[in-house]
């Protein structure tokens, strides 16, 4: 089944974790994929090796995503290349570090939101014109559980963010309807073999998550980038401005 081929995507943050399983899947469906990355050029060149080697279209592009000069360099390239774009996957973002707000100046809180909440406008904003382009596109943003929740202490900022995109889903979801572009989100929670866990959560934290999961494990990054994959290849269809929670039944809006 091919249902994205000859799809053009473009996957921010797309060299690790659950960015690389998006492109993984996304290309298994068909699409061609740019695969963004701000440091890790060595895996996302090895991932698009590896897309290519399977038969499928990958390339790779750097961008910091939280410069206006770097979005606008990435929309040029974008359009350079294809002209148009199908589906945008903002998936790039990080917790950064874990911060009480006593304990958080305003440098941190400006990074934060720069790379999980800035970052999502600056490049939806420039790739509109592209995605409008296609007729019937899709953008499919990553939130998390702690938007919903408000997270674990320390990420007080980052969660932030994350309630932020969600509502940024709804309200572009009903601002783009007119030209057919569809905006939905997927909200993940414990995710193991991502980097956010691997660095931020300790072992003691996922034992205690994964108990009190009803299905009775954590998720994966396949998890979500099938999640993903659905939301962004479900064309002209009738979701948008939804949510996908994939938690294992921990938190149910």
């Amino acid at each position: 089944m091919n249902s994205l081929k000859d799809k053009k995507a473009l996957v921010t943050g797309g060299g690790s974790g659950i960015g690389q399983a998006i492109v993984r899947e996304l290309a298994a469906q068909g699409a061609k994929v740019l695969i963004h990355y701000f440091k890790s050029k060595e895996s996302a060149e090895s991932l698009a090796a590896e897309v290519r080697a399977s038969g499928g279209d990958a390339d790779i592009i750097q961008a910091d995503l939280s410069s206006e000069s770097g979005v606008r360099e990435l929309a040029r390239v974008v359009e350079k290349k294809w002209s148009n774009l199908d589906v945008l996957v903002n998936n790039s973002g990080d917790l950064v570090a874990r911060h009480k707000l006593e304990e958080m100046d305003m440098d941190f809180y400006r990074q934060v939101m720069a790379v999980n909440l800035d970052s999502n406008i600056l490049v939806t904003q420039a790739m509109i014109p592209l995605l409008r382009k296609s007729g019937a596109s899709s953008i499919v943003n990553l939130a998390s559980l702690a938007g919903r929740k408000g997270g674990h202490a320390g990420s007080i900022i980052y969660a932030t963010t994350k309630g932020a995109i969600l509502t940024l889903t709804r309200s572009l979801s009903t601002e783009l309807a007119p030209d057919g572009i569809r905006v939905n989100a997927v909200a993940p929670g414990l995710i193991l073999g991502s980097a956010f866990h691997a660095i931020h959560t300790t072992q003691q934290a996922k034992d205690a998550t994964i108990a009190s999961i009803p299905l009775h494990r954590a998720g994966n990054c396949e998890d979500v980038a099938r999640a993903v994959v659905y939301l962004a290849s479900e064309y002209d269809g009738f979701i948008t401005g939804a949510t996908i929670d994939i938690n294992g039944g921990v938190y149910m809006a």
